[in-house]
């Protein structure tokens, strides 16, 4: 029940459909992703329509199935030039799709307003206080009623966060699957990423005046999914 419950339809299918032709390992990054990661949950909390930038899209997956799955127009941005052109023939094989990709050069969050902003399993790579501005930056690009959804793992349960470390050990370090997001300016610790708490994540926005909400993804789950939501207003106040 739990592999037929994640098995991909509609939107989802479509949007592993249009890795065909890329090479091997993108489709299979695609598969595992689709199959490991909650991403019908996460595209659920978004606006049915808008413009949606995903902030670190990697291969393009999220982002195609994004706009597949509502009325969006959905823009993703990665360092990775190289993930950017693969991502780019996947929205070439979406033309009914209102999907672009593009490479983020300078690491700054394109210029809004946005509906919505996502980032999706990418913070991890830079430092703490490099998290805590890039949000900063996101928030500053929504629109007055946008959203911003940031899809992180937990510190709990501790077998599944262990799991999750040594995984994105292999992947960031051995393996070489994830690119590096910035220079560590923590590399004295040996750790090449940083996990930070969605409540402490959570805390950083509240700061900055925003209405939060936190929302566990982990059931049935190997990895410690957490999703965190944020908006300029409590949506339940008129």
């Amino acid at each position: 029940m739990l592999l037929i419950d994640r098995r991909p339809t509609g939107a989802g299918r479509a949007a592993l459909r249009a890795f065909r032709g890329l090479p091997a390992s993108a489709r299979g990054h695609a598969a595992v992703r689709w199959w490991s990661a909650p991403l019908p949950r996460v595209a659920q909390a978004l606006p049915a329509t808008g413009r949606v930038l995903e902030i670190g899209c990697g291969h393009g997956l999220f982002s195609a199935f994004a706009a597949l799955s509502g009325a969006r127009s959905v823009v993703g941005v990665d360092i990775d030039a190289d993930k950017i052109a693969l991502a780019q023939r996947v929205a070439a094989n979406l033309p009914a799709a209102d999907l672009t990709f593009r490479v983020a050069e300078s690491g700054a969050v394109p210029t809004g307003p946005w509906d919505a902003i996502v980032v999706v399993d990418v913070l991890y790579l830079l430092p703490a206080a490099a998290q805590r501005s890039l949000l900063a930056d996101a928030v500053a690009q929504l629109a007055p009623d946008g959203v911003l959804l940031v899809k992180e793992m937990s510190p709990t349960p501790r077998w599944k966060a262990r799991w999750n470390r040594w995984q994105e050990t292999m992947a960031v370090s051995v393996l070489g699957i994830t690119e590096r997001a910035t220079a560590r300016d923590d590399t004295a610790s040996g750790e090449p990423f940083t996990f930070v708490d969605p409540s402490t994540m959570a805390g950083w926005l509240g700061d900055a005046g925003l209405w939060t909400a936190q929302q566990r993804l982990d059931r049935r789950r190997l990895h410690p999914h957490h999703l965190l939501l944020a908006r300029a207003s409590d949506p339940a106040i008129p």
